[in-house]
C-alpha cells in the first residue's frame, strides 16, 4: 500500500519553498525535504504568491492509501521577513489551524496546534535555506489550512480542546496506511490531557456506544471517557505509566465477553470468539444443551443473551462473566491501579458491574461537577 506525507511534512515543505523564494527572489515550484523517517518528500509547490518581504505558497496533502480526512487539502506557509537581524524563527498557525485551550497536549495553552516534531521540521528546513543565502533576518512563519475548521469537526480536536481548526501532526513525517500507531497516539494524548486536568480516576470505553445508557444509569456523559477502541491492554499499560490510581472500564457485552476470555485486543481480526465464550459461560451457568446449541448459532451477543435470559440462568451467567472480566482486567493492571468494570446490552441495559464500579462513578461525577 502507498504511504503518504503528514501535515507536518507539507508544512515544512511549504515553509522551505516560501523561504527560498523570499530570500532568493526566484520562483520555486518543487522542493525536497527529508522526513524524520529518513524518506525524502518531493513536494510540488502550488498557489504561489510573492511580495517583496513576504511569500505564501502551498503543498497539497496526500495521505497515500490511508483514509485521511485532510487528503486533498492545501497546507500553506507564509514567510515574512522582519527587520530584526537576530536570526530568530517565529512559527504560528493561521486560518484552519487549531489553537490549544486545554492543558496536557503537545503544545501549551494558547499555542497553535502545531506539534513539536512538525515545528522542528519547519525550523530545520527553513534554517537550511537561511544558511544557503547567509540570512540573518528573523522570519515569521504562519501555517494555514483553508477549510481546516470544518475538517476539525471530524477529528478528536473538539473534545481535546483544540479550537478553530486541525492540528499539524506527524512524528515520522509519513502516513502509513491504516496505522494502529495513529490510534494509539490519540489514546495517549487523551490520557495525557486527563492527567494534566487533575483526574486520578478515569473512565475508558471502546467508543460512544452506550452513551444514553451511561447517562441514564450513572448520570455520566460517556463522551468524556477516554476512547480505547480495541486496544484495551495497551491502554491499561499507558494508564499505569501515567500513574492514575483508578479506572472504570465500560463496554457492551460484545466487547467485554472477549475480555472474559483474557483477550486484550478485541478487534475481530485479532479474536472473534464471542459465541464460543458465550456458550462456555452459559454452560458454567447451567444452561441446557439445547439452548447452548441455539446460542452457538447466534450472530449477535444480544441475541445470545436473550436465550440465556429466557432460560432463567442470567444471574449465574453474569456472575461468571463479570468474575472473569474482573480477573483478567486486574491481571493486566498488575496492582498498578484499581480497576472496575460495567457491562451493558443495547436491548437490556445494565447487565453487570463489579463491586465498586458504581461508587467510582459517583466519585467521578462529583469531581466533574465540582
Amino acid at each position: 500500500m502507498r504511504y503518504g506525507f503528514t501535515t507536518g511534512s507539507c508544512s515544512a515543505a511549504a515553509a522551505k519553498a516560501a523561504a527560498y523564494m523570499l530570500l532568493s527572489g526566484k520562483r520555486k515550484e518543487n522542493i525536497v525535504i527529508t522526513t524524520p523517517k529518513g524518506i525524502d518528500f518531493f513536494a510540488e509547490i502550488v498557489d504561489i504568491s510573492r511580495e517583496e518581504n513576504c511569500v505564501r505558497c502551498g503543498v497539497v496533502k496526500d495521505g497515500g492509501d490511508d483514509p485521511d480526512i485532510t487528503t486533498g487539502s492545501v497546507v500553506y506557509a507564509t514567510v515574512r521577513k522582519q527587520n530584526s537581524e537576530e536570526g530568530n524563527l517565529f512559527i504560528d498557525g493561521g486560518e484552519g489551524v487549531g489553537r490549544v485551550t486545554k492543558p496536557g497536549l503537545d503544545q501549551p495553552v494558547g499555542n497553535a496546534a502545531i506539534n513539536s516534531v512538525p515545528r522542528q521540521m519547519i525550523e530545520k528546513e527553513v534554517r537550511e535555506v537561511m544558511e544557503l543565502f547567509d540570512c540573518n533576518n528573523s522570519l515569521d512563519i504562519t501555517i494555514s489550512v483553508p477549510g481546516g475548521e470544518e475538517l476539525a469537526e471530524k477529528t478528536f480536536n473538539p473534545r481535546l480542546g483544540i479550537v478553530g481548526g486541525i492540528s499539524i501532526l506527524g512524528t515520522s513525517g509519513i502516513v502509513e496506511p491504516m496505522s494502529n500507531q495513529a490510534l494509539l497516539d490519540t489514546i495517549q494524548v487523551e490520557l495525557n490531557q486527563k492527567k494534566a486536568l487533575g483526574y486520578d480516576t478515569i473512565v475508558i470505553a471502546p467508543g460512544n456506544y452506550g452513551l444514553d445508557f451511561m447517562k441514564r444509569e450513572y448520570g455520566y456523559n460517556l463522551d468524556e471517557a477516554v476512547k480505547c477502541s480495541n486496544f484495551i491492554g495497551e491502554t491499561l499499560d499507558m494508564i499505569a505509566k501515567l500513574g492514575f490510581s483508578g479506572v472504570v472500564f465500560c463496554g457492551h457485552i460484545g466487547k467485554l465477553i472477549k475480555v472474559s476470555g483474557g483477550i486484550m485486543n478485541t478487534h475481530s481480526r485479532e479474536a472473534d470468539c464471542r459465541m464460543e465464550l458465550m456458550v462456555f459461560a452459559a454452560l458454567k451457568a447451567g444452561v441446557s444443551m439445547e439452548d447452548l446449541k441455539l446460542i452457538s448459532e447466534c450472530v449477535t451477543t444480544d441475541a445470545a443473551y436473550e436465550i440465556i435470559r429466557n432460560s432463567g440462568k442470567e444471574t449465574e451467567f453474569m456472575d461468571y462473566v463479570m468474575g472473569q472480566v474482573d480477573y483478567y482486567l486486574k491481571k493486566r493492571a498488575g496492582g498498578r491501579f484499581e480497576i472496575e468494570s460495567i457491562l451493558f446490552s443495547n436491548e437490556y441495559g445494565l447487565l453487570g458491574e463489579t463491586s465498586k464500579a458504581r461508587e467510582r462513578m459517583e466519585e467521578l461525577t462529583r469531581y466533574e461537577e465540582g
